[in-house]
C-alpha cells in the first residue's frame, strides 16, 4: 500500500522507533534521524532511510530536505532545548505538520507556544497508535482493541449527510458496527437508525482492522 505523504521521525528512542517502524510497515516513506550513531545503526535494519545527524542545526535540516517532508514527528523529549529548536526550525522551513513529544505538562505548553501542531504524551498514546492515526486519513482517531479489531472515530462524510443509518447500511458496505454517535461533545449509545446524520457528528465504530482501508 503506497502513501503519498512523506514522514520524518527525529529521535530513535523507544517511542520514535515505534512510530518509524510502524509507518514503514504500513508502507509509508519515512526518514528517521538520530544524533546517536549506535541507535541509527540498529534502526536501519528495519527503517531503510536512517541518518545520523543533529536536527537542531538548520544547515543539516536543509541538507536532509526537511522542507519537502509533510509530517515530522519529534521524539527527543529528554532534551527540551533540542526538541524546541527542532520544532521551531521545522515550522520555519515550511513543514505542514509537526508533532512533538513532551515529557511533562509544562514542556507540552512550551512546545505548543513555539509552533508544534500537536503535542503528545507517550503515556497517553503509543507510537504504533500515532503511526496508524497519521496514515488513516479521514479517521479522527483509531485505537486497537485486539490484533484484528479496532475502534475508530469517523467524521460524517458529505455523501452521508442528511441520510440515516438504514439508508446508508454502513455495516454491509464497510463491515463496521456503529456503537455511539457524538454530537455537541455528548456521546450517545442509544442510536436511532432513522435519524439523519449531520456533518457535525462523529461516529464511533468497531471494525475489522484489515477492512479499514475500505473506509478511506
Amino acid at each position: 500500500m503506497v502513501h503519498s505523504k512523506t514522514y520524518a521521525v527525529f529521535g530513535l528512542g523507544k517511542y520514535g522507533s515505534a512510530v518509524a517502524k510502524e509507518l514503514v510497515k504500513i508502507g509509508a516513506e519515512v526518514l528517521a534521524v538520530d544524533i546517536n550513531e549506535e541507535k541509527v545503526n540498529e534502526a536501519v535494519k528495519e527503517i531503510p532511510f536512517c541518518k545520523c545527524a543533529d536536527v537542531t542545526d538548520p544547515e543539516v535540516l536543509k541538507q536532509l530536505g526537511i522542507s519537502n517532508i509533510d509530517v515530522v514527528v519529534i521524539s527527543i523529549a529528554t532534551n527540551l532545548e533540542a526538541c524546541v529548536m527542532a520544532t521551531m526550525l521545522c515550522k520555519e522551513m515550511g513543514v505542514k505538520t509537526v508533532i512533538s513529544k513532551g515529557s511533562s505538562e509544562m514542556n507540552c505548553k512550551i512546545l505548543q507556544k513555539v509552533g508544534a501542531d500537536k503535542v503528545i504524551f507517550p503515556e497517553q498514546e503509543s507510537g504504533m497508535r500515532l503511526a496508524k492515526n497519521l496514515i488513516s486519513s479521514g479517521f479522527v482517531d483509531i485505537l486497537d482493541i485486539s490484533n484484528n479489531v479496532s475502534m475508530v472515530e469517523l467524521e460524517v462524510r458529505p455523501e452521508w449527510e442528511n441520510k440515516n443509518l438504514l439508508e446508508l447500511d454502513l455495516r454491509k458496505k464497510y463491515s463496521i458496527n456503529i456503537v455511539s454517535i457524538i454530537e455537541n461533545g455528548e456521546a450517545s449509545v442509544l442510536i436511532d437508525p432513522e435519524m439523519p446524520l449531520k456533518r457535525s457528528m462523529r461516529l464511533i465504530v468497531i471494525a475489522d482492522t484489515g477492512k479499514l482501508r475500505k473506509l478511506k
